[in-house]
């Protein structure tokens, strides 16, 4: 594990992880280029950063936006090591309920706007052939919930956009990482995430009472945001970080069992799934 300082981009820095995670770095002497959705948040970042970072205007839905969101980073910083995909939010409710327009805007926050963020740094971190790149995800990224299906479609989109990007850059010495937290106290279950209300009786015991919960433990989730920050530090500074990291108890527990139970339901087709094949030698 290596020390040396590190200079960061973050996205959605005003609250949550992304806000835990540049104090952090800020105290920890690190560089942070981080963005806001509103100019005086980035005003006040500026001035509290001083030399260390610069707090910069960017919809990360913009693709234009997130390209001049990252030149103003590099020209800022000299250069960035580490890119972390933040901003994110939920979008709870039955598959049913939720509109089609709320489904876009889910892709275009969670998905699209991380790939706005690669293909503009990309180009930056293959010159320099290094650098690492943090998607925040969810445990909901490997494992689904009643109600928060049209939330795990985008982060299981971002994982597989992870795990692919991996592959590609590690020749280039560029790594990735995708984070997956379950229950932190940030605003995600509470001021962050939008509520499609269970109106269709069928879904009162699974969606309803699931997202009940999920609105009842804002606030009281057992995750750490700071620690979370702090793992995040350490993470970059291994020579060999996992390109899968569940974040919390819940989170281990909940990858060990949905993998498990996949290994389990697999070896009970595989038979017939590989009878699909031509026989040998056809």
């Amino acid at each position: 594990m290596t020390t040396t300082s590190k200079n960061w981009f973050i996205t959605g820095v005003s609250t949550g992880f992304g806000a835990a995670l540049a104090d952090l770095l800020l105290a920890k002497g690190d560089k942070v280029a981080a963005t806001f959705r509103q100019p005086e948040q980035a005003a006040e970042f500026t001035k509290k950063a001083g030399a260390n970072g610069r707090g910069l205007l960017c919809e990360v839905t913009d693709e234009g936006q997130v390209k001049k969101a990252i030149a103003d980073a590099i020209q800022a910083l000299g250069h960035i090591d580490v890119v972390v995909n933040n901003a994110g939010y939920g979008s709870l409710g039955s598959i049913e309920e939720i509109d089609a327009a709320e489904v876009q805007r889910q892709f275009d926050v969670n998905v699209f706007g991380p790939l706005h963020v690669l293909r503009a740094v990309l180009p930056h971190l293959r010159e320099r052939k290094s650098g690492h790149v943090l998607n925040i995800s969810s445990i909901g990224g490997l494992k689904t919930f009643p109600g928060v299906g049209v939330y795990n479609a985008s982060k299981f989109a971002l994982e597989a956009i992870g795990e692919s990007l991996a592959q590609q850059v590690a020749p280039l010495g560029i790594k990735v990482t995708n984070i997956e937290p379950s229950g932190f106290r940030t605003e995600w279950a509470g001021s962050s995430a939008t509520f499609a209300d269970t109106k269709i009786e069928d879904y009162r015991s699974t969606v309803g009472e699931n997202l009940k919960g999920i609105q009842s433990y804002s606030g009281r989730q057992p995750g750490d945001p700071a620690r979370a920050a702090q793992i995040m530090f350490d993470l970059v500074r291994q020579e060999n970080p996992p390109l899968h990291l569940p974040l919390g108890k819940a989170a281990v527990k909940g990858a060990r069992d949905k993998f498990a139970g996949l290994m389990q339901e697999l070896e009970a087709v595989a038979a017939t799934g590989d009878a699909a094949d031509f026989p040998a030698g056809e």
